[in-house]
């Protein structure tokens, strides 16, 4: 891991298109501003965390599960909750 010190206004580069500045530091906080390109995603830790949680647990479908979207899908029906006909 690099570390580097950097005080409100300074940035650091990475690659060619993307730049990290420092925007203010206030007690315990830092605020961070990312410019990059659009192509290339930007999560905070916590909020990737939870979307790779989330991919993991719909990899798991089952069998059963994938074949009712399946027929879903091809029928066009939209579901068979309790507001369905």
């Amino acid at each position: 891991m690099l570390i580097l010190t950097r005080k409100p206004g300074e940035s650091i580069l990475i690659g060619d298109d993307i730049e990290v500045t420092i925007t203010s530091i206030d007690q315990n906080k830092v605020r961070v501003g990312i410019k990059g390109p659009a192509h290339i995603p930007i999560y905070r830790e916590e909020l990737y965390r939870k979307i790779q949680k989330e991919n993991r647990a719909a990899a798991l479908i089952g069998k059963d599960e994938f074949e009712n979207l399946l027929d879903i899908y091809s029928s066009g029906r939209k579901g068979d909750g309790p507001d369905r006909q």
